[in-house]
């Protein structure tokens, strides 16, 4: 069987800096055949990553994936060829997915810790005909209850439930991951591998958490990003 990891970040992202060679070699010793590199409101980790990969003859075959923040809360295109700009409405960028003969797929649809990336509820019933799959779990999900309410979702809207790993560490990778019957390498065949596939979960590691906030910070810091860092604490400060 094939191991299919979807929803993973890498140093692409602004909470992350796993190195494509840490991620390479751990796919690698998880048996993951093939992985959906999701970066916040970009390609380019997925681009990179693919070829990283192509170099060492796709041993790892690499879906390019975007995780798009939206008007409404956060979406999933899979498959993709152009970038996706952030801000637009759900349904703009369904549209767009779509037109890029995209895979739509929708993360983490409920998670109180996370609230304000979640993707309205009315966006999901509005283009429940749209939405080619929903996770109903999440690997970061810090209470087994979010993934029941996730799960809940997905059957009151008839969706195709998916696993995302949403690993944005090292020690993530190879926990949360799909078995299919073969390496979905369009559209088409991936919603024909999620039709019937395995799932294989393992409970939030909670220190991963702490660390993606590290990894922000640090990146902040970088960048001199300081007003942004004193908002952040301001924020902590009056909670």
């Amino acid at each position: 069987m094939i191991r299919l990891e979807t929803h993973c970040h890498t140093k692409y992202s602004k909470d992350s800096l796993l190195l494509h060679s840490l991620l390479y070699m751990k796919c690698r010793l998880c048996h993951i055949d093939a992985i959906a590199i999701c970066e916040h409101n970009n390609i380019q980790g997925a681009l990179k990553f693919k070829e990283y990969c192509s170099k060492r003859n796709n041993k790892v075959f690499v879906i390019v994936g975007e995780e798009i923040m939206t008007k409404s809360g956060e979406i999933i295109g899979l498959y993709l060829n152009e970038e996706i700009s952030a801000g637009l409405s759900c349904d703009e960028t369904i549209d767009r997915i779509i037109e890029q003969g995209g895979v739509v797929y929708v993360p983490h649809p409920y998670d109180e810790k996370r609230a304000k990336t979640v993707l309205n509820e009315d966006c999901i019933s509005s283009n429940s005909y749209r939405v080619d799959c929903i996770e109903c779990y999440n690997g970061r999900n810090v209470e087994d209850s979010y993934s029941v309410k996730q799960t809940s979702i997905a059957d009151k809207y008839g969706l195709v439930k998916v696993i995302g790993s949403d690993a944005h560490t090292l020690m993530e990778i190879g926990r949360n991951y799909m078995e299919v019957d073969f390496i979905p390498k369009d559209r088409s065949e991936f919603k024909s591998v999620t039709q019937s596939c395995t799932f294989h979960t393992k409970p939030c590691i909670k220190l991963a958490h702490k660390v993606t906030k590290c990894a922000k910070l640090i990146k902040m810091i970088v960048k001199g990003n300081f007003n942004e860092i004193y908002r952040v604490i301001n924020r902590k400060i009056k909670k």
